[in-house]
């Protein structure tokens, strides 16, 4: 590691750059504040920027997002520090200091002109995390397609080190022997937008996620509707087959005490009820169910999506689903048991499934460090002052904003970074009056 720490100023340090930190980094910004984005993927964007479209208008998710992406970038006032680590944060006089630790791409990054060629020339297949697996990348590659910034990262683990990348750069940005970089950051306030996680397709074990290859979870199927996803369509994992039978699981990560997970995700019933539309519109023969315990139907107009989709076709089936297996050729076999009349339990064969899984938080202060929060039961930040101010943390100077704070959707997300902002810049007026 590379031994120099260099030195840091912000007004406001923004740790996550989804949809929340995007939003909160540019309503700071605006009011003239400096801030320093802090991002440990290869790109900005977060969760959204991999959605196919959004509940309930059915808008283009990267339409949303992608020009926030590209305002934080070129804003004055935002400096954007992106596949980097926040190691630790700590109060120190009124200050707030933070330590960073950028990892190496393999590339030098000022001399990179995003031509693509080394990713063209690199010989070297491995699995896409963009499209949770489904589809392929290169060794060196961009993350994808509209990723920001668009600068490549080198997969040193799986990297041949035949030199092909280094010979196609017409820069000679690549560099093998890079190091991580550290830094140290002084700022006035901190927000924390680190958003959220899915459980994991393979916690319920007797639903087969990840051993059933055509069973998969809502991310997978977000990119199989996609335009630019890895299959062009929506095809079955195991075979390319156009399904024609497709079941959405409901709570199947979720509202679960085995899992740890007893809480409702809130999000769930629209995320698949959006996708049975959207497959509705794609195969339009296709038969749809959605298995389901309560729907529930929360937020403006969603209670209208809901009546639309039974409009057009999709099956609603009050019924818990006891367990999946598959049958010869790959088809998921789900054993349900009806729940709004007296009957034996039934078995219903599909051609694909979508599991519902449900939210986490990304970051845990008791698991992973950083810096000591306050957490409720279920590990989610706990807010303050939930109803009045939700962005108020039990540290001074340190806010939260989106999904680190409980399960919530977009709409909700980008109101509490706006909210979280306000917060954060009245305090730092505070510090100045005193």
């Amino acid at each position: 590691m590379n031994g120099t720490i260099e030195q840091l100023k912000a007004d406001v340090l923004v740790v996550g750059a989804g949809i929340a930190g995007l939003q909160t980094s540019l309503d700071l910004a605006d009011q003239g504040n400096r801030v320093l984005l802090v991002e440990r993927q290869p790109s900005i964007g977060g969760r959204m920027i991999n959605l196919s479209k959004v509940f309930p208008t059915l808008d283009c998710a990267s339409c949303i997002t992608t020009p926030r992406m590209a305002s934080v970038a070129h804003h004055s006032s935002i400096d954007l520090y992106t596949y980097t680590e926040v190691d630790r944060i700590e109060r120190e006089k009124g200050k707030f200091r933070a330590y960073l630790t950028k990892k190496p791409r393999y590339i030098e990054e000022e001399l990179c002109i995003g031509c693509k060629r080394c990713e063209e020339a690199c010989t070297t297949y491995l699995p896409d995390e963009y499209d949770h697996g489904l589809g392929g990348k290169k060794a060196i590659s961009i993350p994808f397609t509209n990723a920001i910034p668009q600068y490549p990262v080198m997969d040193m683990d799986n990297c041949l080190l035949c030199g092909s990348c280094a010979k196609a750069c017409p820069t000679q940005c690549i560099n093998f022997l890079q190091e991580p970089k550290t830094f140290e950051v002084e700022a006035g306030a901190v927000i924390m937008t680190t958003g959220y996680n899915l459980t994991e397709l393979s916690a319920k074990k007797q639903y087969g996620g990840t051993k059933y290859p055509n069973v998969i979870s809502p991310l997978q199927m977000e990119r199989l509707l996609a335009p630019h996803g890895p299959y062009g369509g929506v095809m079955r994992p195991s075979d390319g087959k156009i399904p024609s039978s497709i079941a959405f699981v409901q709570c199947a990560g979720s509202r679960d005490k085995s899992l740890g997970v007893p809480y409702c995700s809130r999000v769930c019933c629209m995320y698949a009820i959006k996708q049975a539309m959207l497959l509705s519109g794609s195969l339009p023969i296709a038969d749809i169910t959605i298995y389901y315990m309560d729907i529930r139907a929360f937020g403006k107009g969603y209670e209208q999506f809901y009546q639309n989709a039974k409009a057009m076709g999709i099956e609603f089936v009050k019924a818990k689903v006891g367990r999946i297996s598959e049958d010869s050729e790959h088809n998921p076999i789900l054993r349900i048991e009806r729940q709004e009349d007296v009957a034996q339990p039934e078995e219903v064969t599909h051609d694909l499934v979508v599991l519902s899984l449900g939210m986490v938080p990304a970051w845990v202060p008791d698991r992973d460090g950083i810096i000591p929060l306050e957490t409720d039961t279920d590990g989610f930040i706990r807010s303050m002052n939930e109803k009045i101010t939700p962005s108020l943390t039990s540290l001074s100077g340190v806010f939260a904003a989106g999904t680190i704070t409980g399960p919530k959707d977009i709409v909700d997300t980008i109101l509490e970074a706006g909210a979280a902002a306000t917060e954060a810049a009245n305090y730092l007026r505070g510090q100045e009056v005193r």
